[in-house]
């Protein structure tokens, strides 16, 4: 189905579902910031305290796109595409700040189970969330929600990587696995935060 071929019906119902994708993210990440915060105080881990935080980023981002899916204004498509790549620099600068922050300290968390746990569920969901996004946004021609479908896949790409030092920390002792792995992502964020800044 292409901008072209679908009704005014089929479009309704796009929306109902690309506005039923973030209430399900914002869901998400609302009940995340708790068990992470939760998580992150009993183990004293600065990696899910800050995953923590890029949770409050992924809430902010699905805000900026209900409101965008909620108006028709040329403007607030604009808007809300700053407001995304804002995101994106906020969750770079983040990963890198954390990352220094790790290494100077050389903190040594303990494990975590909660952590281990939430991360792997959240994972897989974001991979999710972020695939559905990204399928409407392509079919509603929407780059708003397909941009904020690409911070989920960070989203996703970050437990995957705050999963791994946590395992490799547990089984293994590898304290630095974690903030090195989130380093990656960083990239990744800023280059589709630099695009989405300058959308025209």
């Amino acid at each position: 189905m292409t901008t072209s071929t679908f009704t005014s019906k089929d479009r309704v119902r796009l929306l109902r579902t690309g506005l039923l994708l973030e209430y399900v993210t914002l869901g998400w990440n609302v009940v995340g910031v708790v068990v992470l915060a939760i998580a992150a105080i009993r183990a004293g881990s600065v990696a899910l305290a800050g995953f923590g935080l890029d949770s409050l980023i992924e809430i902010g981002a699905s805000i900026v796109v209900v409101w965008q899916l909620t108006g028709t204004a040329i403007d607030r498509e604009r808007t809300a595409m700053r407001l995304i790549g804002a995101a994106f620099m906020i969750l770079a600068v983040y990963i890198v700040a954390q990352a220094m922050y790790v290494f100077v300290r050389g903190d040594r968390p303990a494990a975590s189970v909660e952590g281990i746990a939430w991360t792997t569920i959240t994972c897989a969901a974001m991979l999710g969330l972020a695939y559905g996004k990204a399928r409407v946004g392509t079919t509603l021609d929407n780059p708003v929600l397909r941009t904020e479908g690409r911070v989920t896949l960070v989203d996703a790409y970050l437990a995957g990587a705050v999963l791994a030092g946590l395992v490799l920390n547990a089984l293994l002792g590898w304290w630095w696995a974690d903030p090195l792995a989130g380093v990656i992502i960083v990239v990744s964020g800023l280059k589709e935060g630099w695009e989405a800044l300058h959308h025209h």
